[in-house]
């Protein structure tokens, strides 16, 4: 039985360090256009490994939409944009049914919502009635539509991106719209290295064209086939008390006014789990629970009126609440 156990494990590495080469190659055509945001990619990468949606948040200029494009152009999957506008409407993304009068029957034409990999670019642009729209593909992959439901197909993302400083025509994202997405991520600046490097890289290739270069490296199939090894990934009970006791801190901490739901708690036991395999190990430890518990929480906490005036930040009461939280050993 023992020697069973150790065989087991042994096919469990082997097909742990083949993800991680699958992770290297995605990488590596990335970074062919995008100079940097190395961490960034990890976490996008993590969002496909166990089929989490994705926000992306940062100045204008910074290469958040390419950078969502060209990690879903690595996959061999359809993809779709989504420019959100104030004027576009619910039945622009999810489609609409029109009458054909050849066959005097009602067809319904797919919205662009229907691929494996959407980007929604500006998602804060839209109203309240638009967003709506979302709710029940992102959390059911499904959609329905004058009574009929539509089932997407494997696999399906959103990765969408907002800008955070220019507020007017903009609309907040409503909380339960924000809890839907697994991690949001703040994109900043390059370092003044970095910035000579993008520099040199397209001083010769003004249409970026470089960007064409860039292929998918990994099919639909080899992504189910690394969803389930990382649901195979060990975590310790000790471990998810952890993050239940991380969680729980944000219900009871007097600098919240809204604490995170039990859903984070899986988004975190989730993406740990994928940072782990992403890093070669079978098994969970603290350090990817930290790590993946900035990004999972920080879109879904609200600040009190008086710690905002303050000007504290949600990223810094995560890092006490982490921080206050004994270790498991």
């Amino acid at each position: 039985m023992e020697a069973q156990n150790i065989e087991t494990r042994s096919d469990l590495q082997q097909d742990i360090d083949l993800l991680n080469q699958r992770v290297m190659t995605i990488k590596r055509e990335v970074a062919k256009v995008i100079v940097g945001q190395d961490a960034i990619v990890d976490l996008i990468l993590a969002g496909f490994f166990t089929g989490g949606h994705i926000l992306l948040e940062g100045v204008p200029g910074i290469a958040k939409t390419m950078t969502a494009k060209l990690v879903a152009k690595a996959v061999s999957a359809s993809f779709s944009r989504i420019q959100f506008t104030p004027d576009l409407m619910p039945t622009d993304v999810t489609g609409t049914t029109i009458f054909n009068l050849k066959t005097s029957e009602f067809n319904f034409n797919k919205g662009p919502i229907f691929a494996n990999l959407v980007l929604i670019d500006e998602i804060n642009r839209a109203p309240a009635k638009t967003q709506s729209s979302l709710f029940e593909v992102m959390e059911e992959r499904q959609i329905t539509i004058d009574g009929t439901t539509y089932i997407m197909e494997f696999p399906f993302l959103v990765i969408a991106t907002q800008n955070p400083i220019e507020h007017e025509g903009t609309y907040r994202l409503p909380e339960a719209q924000l809890d839907r997405f697994l991690f949001r991520l703040k994109l900043k600046y390059p370092t003044l290295e970095q910035e000579i490097e993008i520099l040199k890289k397209f001083r010769n290739d003004f249409g970026s064209k470089v960007a064409e270069t860039v292929n998918a490296v990994i099919s639909k199939q080899e992504l189910k086939a690394c969803q389930d090894l990382i649901e195979k990934i060990l975590i310790k009970d000790e471990i998810i008390e952890y993050i239940a006791k991380l969680v729980d801190n944000t219900r009871n901490n007097g600098d919240l006014l809204l604490g995170a739901s039990p859903r984070a708690s899986l988004a975190i036991m989730r993406a740990a789990k994928a940072i782990a395999a992403m890093n070669g190990r079978d098994f969970v430890t603290p350090d990817d629970v930290k790590y993946v518990a900035h990004p999972v929480l920080n879109h879904r906490i609200i600040l009190t009126a008086e710690r905002e005036m303050e000007g504290v930040d949600s990223e810094d009461v995560i890092r006490e609440i982490t921080e206050r939280v004994e270790v498991p050993r």
